[in-house]
């Protein structure tokens, strides 16, 4: 089994790291017990390749979607060769299997059963030259209860601000484990690209979890390449939002933003546009 998760274990330097390897429009009141809501906001992805975690964001239409990572999705990718019958030239038409997502349900230290539900590629952004970002919608409506909320505040975390990561750690094996760490630094940037630095340790199956404030379990990025001994990168929900607005898909972190049509929503297109595609 491949499970998702970039590794920069061999890919740190002295002065650097390459990469060759793996809410709520304002705060809402803080969950009484954060490590259970992380835990019922994770899932699991599955796809014929591989494992990777995704987190949970419901809408007030009570659509579940699904954050995640890009490459833990990327093989679900299709391309077939159209004709457009207006100029008779070739057009490439992309679209994406479903995904399943996976759901453990734990009572009292108990695994007393599983869920597992098809998942739909609505936005995509690859990580070789995009954003390693992805948005999925569960079929199933009215999955979930509870939502991520996303720290959308101006000012960043201090540094040595205490986290949790809630991934599914070898994949649905480890699912909704736990991790603690800090903020270790801001910025990163490999390829363009900017990244934030924690010590979250994290394993194969991480990439697309999130890690969240411990104080309050606001999401703070997602998890897509990093190390067990707590060299972990985040795409951070900064850069997150940023991409949300071009993508038009800003409603899936914040509530104020309208939610489109199911019609609406099919007009626009799955995939970033790529120059290195």
């Amino acid at each position: 089994m491949r499970f998702y998760h970039y590794h920069l274990a061999v890919a740190l330097t002295l002065f650097g790291v390459a990469a060759t390897v793996c809410l709520a429009a304002s705060p809402t009141a803080v969950p009484r017990d954060i490590p259970q809501y992380l835990q019922d906001i994770s899932v699991t992805i599955r796809t014929p390749q591989g494992e990777g975690s995704g987190v949970l964001r419901r809408t007030k239409d009570g659509t579940t979607w699904v954050w995640t990572a890009a490459h833990v999705v990327e093989n679900l990718r299709k391309t077939r060769q159209v004709i457009n019958p207006k100029t008779g030239s070739p057009k490439t038409v992309v679209a994406f299997d479903d995904a399943k997502v996976l759901k453990l349900l734990i009572e009292n230290g108990r695994t007393v059963g599983r869920i597992e539900l098809d998942a739909e590629v609505i936005r995509y952004s690859d990580a070789s030259h995009g954003e390693d970002l992805a948005v999925l919608r569960i079929r199933k409506k009215q999955f979930v209860d509870a939502g991520v909320n996303f720290y959308l505040e101006k000012d960043l975390p201090a540094r040595g601000t205490e986290l949790y990561h809630c991934g599914s750690l070898l994949g649905e094996f480890g699912a909704s484990s736990l991790t603690q760490g800090i903020v270790s630094q801001y910025g990163r940037l490999i390829d363009g690209k900017v990244y934030d630095q924690v010590s979250t340790p994290s394993f194969p199956g991480s990439s697309g979890g999130g890690v969240y404030l411990k104080a309050d379990g606001r999401l703070i990025g997602l998890l897509v390449r990093g190390t067990p001994g707590g060299f972990s990168l985040i795409v951070p929900v900064r850069r997150m939002e940023a991409w949300a607005k071009k993508a038009k898909v800003e409603w899936a972190i914040r509530d104020n933003v309208p939610l489109p049509g199911r019609e609406e929503l099919e007009k626009q297109p799955v995939e970033d546009e790529s120059p290195g595609r």
